[in-house]
């Protein structure tokens, strides 16, 4: 199963959301990435997927029938600022940096965020982040089985991987477990990614996705001053 591809896509298809909305929208953040992004030479290649086109409008739309169309209206702005898979790395880069040096100074080793990995780590970051992505969608309770055939349709359309067809379809017919979602994370860098993606998909004003947004952070072992770093990172894209 390969998933690098159709999560680059979708990560970059909120500038898409945003296109008829405000013109500027899409340069502004593709050049606040560019800015995270530049210099930061061990991508593994990653780079150049931020500049590739991707079916941006058929990612929109899957993007946008896995959020529910009042939730994209909300949360559209928070994924444009991302532009693609490498930018979420460098925030949880970025997160674990600041991290450390609060907890009094650098570790050791240095954080393998997937904007620094070879390619095929690249895919297992990719496969965990993409389930916290749909769990997260999940997490105001929207999807019913109309909509599940509607977001199964549109992926359809970006990837025609059976394997990730079958995949897919697990995953929205599963009940959302914080736990499961979990379990994925084989890392504590690739624990932060799936955290950092929640975070982005998720309405922190309704009571039913933030309360999910805890639980999985618990779930994940997420240390509280890492935690509040990696949403810091999410508010300061965003911006």
């Amino acid at each position: 199963m390969n998933t690098r591809g159709l999560l680059d896509q979708l990560l970059k298809s909120g500038q898409d959301m945003l296109q008829n909305k405000a013109g500027g929208a899409q340069n502004k953040a593709s050049g606040g990435l560019g800015g995270l992004l530049g210099g930061n030479g061990g991508s593994g290649g990653l780079g150049s997927l931020l500049s590739g086109a991707g079916g941006g409008a058929l990612a929109a739309g899957a993007m946008g029938l896995l959020l529910g169309s009042k939730k994209a209206r909300k949360v559209g702005g928070k994924v444009a600022v991302y532009g693609g898979l490498a930018a979420l790395g460098v925030l949880a880069y970025k997160a674990y940096g600041n991290w450390q040096a609060q907890q009094g100074g650098a570790s050791k080793a240095e954080p393998q965020t997937l904007d620094r990995l070879p390619a095929a780590q690249v895919e297992q970051h990719s496969q965990a982040i993409l389930k916290a992505l749909v769990a997260a969608a999940k997490a105001d309770g929207h999807i019913d089985e109309r909509e599940r055939e509607l977001i199964e349709g549109e992926f359809t359309k970006l990837d025609n991987d059976q394997e990730l067809h079958n995949w897919l379809h697990a995953e929205l017919n599963k009940p959302l477990d914080p736990s499961d979602v979990a379990r994925a994370a084989r890392t504590p860098e690739m624990a932060a990614e799936m955290y950092i993606a929640s975070v982005m998909l998720v309405d922190e004003e309704s009571f039913m996705e933030k309360s999910y947004l805890d639980e999985l952070a618990r779930q994940l072992k997420l240390e509280p001053g890492l935690k509040a770093e990696l949403e810091k990172q999410v508010r300061l894209a965003a911006v």
